[in-house]
């Protein structure tokens, strides 16, 4: 809903549905209309008036939030944030984890006296950067995990009932 009022008489109000826009300044305008012919209206615009005169009315039903209001709020997005990319850290070790055992499993013959074949070398090469990528996004996990525990209390304070 918007309000809207005259800068000549801002005691008059005019209430219409929706949003401001050229539709509802001109139902506005009816009502201005509807005052006028009924002598309600306590100011002459006999030298006309436009839609574009009325003034939208910013209609204050709560109070404006406070600094701590909105630092509570910005701690909430902050910790859905935190809590967001936990969960993405985590999906990536996940995808990363199949391909590293594979790999890690490989790596034994290394450490034994049996010959290694060329396509077995090459594969363990190409393997060493899925052991890696999984390692970064497992060390990435275990420090967002640490971080997000501090998100996951401010989200669960913020979703306490008030009392």
């Amino acid at each position: 809903m918007v309000k809207y009022t005259l800068a000549q008489c801002p005691e008059v109000t005019l209430p219409v549905r929706g949003k401001d826009s050229k539709k509802a300044r001109d139902q506005a305008m009816d009502q201005l209309i509807e005052l006028m012919d009924d002598g309600k209206l306590p100011i002459d615009l006999s030298d006309g008036f436009s839609p574009q005169e009325l003034i939208a009315v910013d209609d204050q039903q709560t109070a404006p939030p406070t600094d701590t209001a909105i630092a509570d709020e910005e701690a909430v997005i902050q910790a859905v944030q935190t809590l967001n990319n936990l969960a993405n850290l985590k999906l990536k070790a996940q995808e990363l984890r199949d391909e590293a055992l594979r790999v890690r499993a490989k790596i034994d013959v290394l450490f034994s006296d049996d010959p290694i074949s060329p396509e077995d070398f090459a594969q363990l090469k190409e393997g060493f950067k899925a052991l890696k990528s999984f390692a970064q996004a497992n060390l990435r996990y275990r420090a967002g995990r640490a971080e997000a525990e501090q998100a996951r209390a401010t989200l669960d304070a913020a979703l306490k009932p008030a009392d």
